[in-house]
């Protein structure tokens, strides 16, 4: 996992590129680092893809710059288009994107149509549809959204006695110790996490929003949702069809929120079979 570091619009991000065939972009989300796909690039590699995976703003070795505002939507979406023009890609990209990455994944392909082949999205439906969602189901599982928003108190909530709240909600991965703990436990780096959320769930910044999010989707789009995913809710997923008339679903049963590392063999498979389509 060899990476360097690139700027786009005065912030330094650190990226993954190797290979020399048919570009595919991988965004991860919320607690991650481009290091969520270290199982999954590997194959993508072998079946002779171009793979650019990059730790989003405020995540891994990027920059994390200071301030609620600077982690809006369309910032995310810039930082993708802006990597892919610094990066010389010229040809329609494959992109495949998780949890909040599959948000801005969303958003890109909503705002930027002519910049992508396709999309694979891990367990995210369109935004539409996950608002309107409703239901106790996804309003149980949502519960923590509500608290990361609140500024200063989440920090310390989540941060307290060894980090054990954070370790609750994450159902004691072993990504935390591994992976998200090391990252988080820097300075300033939980808020800018947590900032993600408070920019874009929080009514306060709606209206500054660039991205219109019930456009409709004409790409090729694939949805892979793990049956037992303890944060997203089916229907947000499945209803997402209205918004995005190509969109295939795939329920793989007993799998959880973390797809590509979880069931990583599987994760491939489907989406290669997708693209064979």
């Amino acid at each position: 996992m060899k990476t360097r570091i690139i700027k786009v619009d005065q912030l330094n991000f650190n990226v993954f590129d190797q290979g020399t065939g048919e570009p595919i972009v991988l965004l991860h989300g919320f607690p991650d680092s481009l290091k969520v796909w270290r199982k999954l690039i590997p194959h993508l590699l072998a079946a002779g893809y171009r793979v650019i995976a990059y730790d989003q703003r405020g995540f891994g070795a990027t920059d994390a710059p200071i301030g609620v505002t600077n982690y809006r939507s369309r910032n995310m979406i810039a930082d993708l288009v802006g990597i892919l023009r610094t990066l010389h890609v010229t040809e329609k990209v494959k992109l495949i994107a998780h949890d909040w990455g599959a948000n801005i994944g969303w958003g890109a392909v909503i705002a930027h149509p002519e910049l992508f082949s396709s999309y694979v999205t891990l367990g995210v439906g369109h935004p539409s549809a996950y608002a309107k969602a409703g239901g106790f189901e996804q309003l149980r599982k949502s519960w923590y959204a509500v608290s990361f928003l609140a500024s200063g108190w989440a920090e310390k909530l989540y941060s307290r006695h060894n980090w054990a709240l954070f370790r609750k909600f994450t159902r004691n991965n072993p990504e935390a110790s591994r992976n998200w703990l090391p990252d988080l436990q820097r300075p300033g780096r939980l808020t800018a996490a947590l900032n993600w959320y408070r920019a874009n769930l929080n009514p306060y910044y709606w209206e500054s929003q660039a991205v219109k999010v019930d456009r409709t989707v004409d790409l090729p789009v694939l949805g892979i949702f793990g049956e037992q995913d303890p944060y997203l809710s089916y229907a947000q997923l499945r209803n997402s069809v209205r918004y995005a008339p190509q969109l295939k679903i795939m329920a793989i049963v007993g799998a959880g929120h973390w797809l590509q590392l979880e069931n990583t063999t599987l994760i491939f498979q489907r989406i290669r079979q997708f693209y064979a389509k």
